[in-house]
């Protein structure tokens, strides 16, 4: 399952429990890393990446085809150090004010809100007066880079910014630079539980969670 749904999913499964009886057991990793564990063979029941790479586990046979489902999206969020003056970025002008003014900003290493972030940046037309400001961190170490002074702001998907220890959300990015990460989710055709597994991914899509995905930083497509 993936970092930036981790929020929802740690309120959710305790509710799937229960109503069912099934135990869930959750591991969280970033959309690259996710997908070097499974092509080593990890087995799962219940896979929660992007559209493209649901996609190519189907395609592998590693995902039933009949259980592939949209789950939600989120979009890129940034923060401050908690205490810490909260400047208006809600629009593009103000937000390249706000960044060209930061002694560093931080992104995640590896995950697509990274991408969306820098994307961000070019279409501001600051992609290289940001360049030298540019810090990249696994999302703890930014937590800690962020209460640390080693950096201005942090920029992450707005699940993991919300819960970001030590920082508080200035917002999304404004909605003309607004990009989405999306998530998909899909039931292994290798799970030893295929039955429960299904149980979920039908609890995960259902009009249910709607009101802890809005609390949490998701949407629904």
């Amino acid at each position: 399952m993936r970092a930036r749904a981790r929020a929802s999913l740690l309120e959710l499964a305790p509710q799937f429990e229960k109503a069912t009886g099934h135990k869930v057991a959750m591991d969280f990793a970033v959309i690259a890393v996710l997908k070097r564990r499974i092509a080593a063979g990890e087995a799962f029941d219940v896979v929660i990446p992007g559209p493209e790479l649901i996609d190519e586990l189907v395609s592998q046979g590693k995902v039933a085809a009949d259980t592939r489902a949209a789950f939600g999206k989120a979009g890129v969020g940034l923060g401050v150090r908690k205490g810490a003056p909260k400047p208006d970025i809600s629009t593009p002008e103000n937000l390249k004010r706000v960044l060209l003014a930061a002694r560093a900003v931080g992104h995640s290493k590896e995950g697509q809100s990274g991408v969306a972030f820098v994307e961000a940046l070019k279409r501001l037309g600051i992609e290289e007066q940001m360049r030298p400001k540019i810090k990249t961190y696994e999302l703890p170490d930014q937590a800690i880079a962020l209460q640390n002074g080693e950096i201005d702001i942090a920029a992450s998907g707005m699940g993991p910014m919300m819960e970001m220890p030590g920082a508080e959300l200035l917002g999304g990015l404004p909605p003309e630079l607004q990009n989405y990460v999306r998530f998909s989710i899909g039931v292994g055709t290798a799970s030893k539980a295929p039955d429960a597994a299904r149980d979920l991914q039908r609890f995960l899509i259902s009009p249910a969670v709607l009101p802890v995905f809005k609390a949490k930083g998701l949407e629904r497509d």
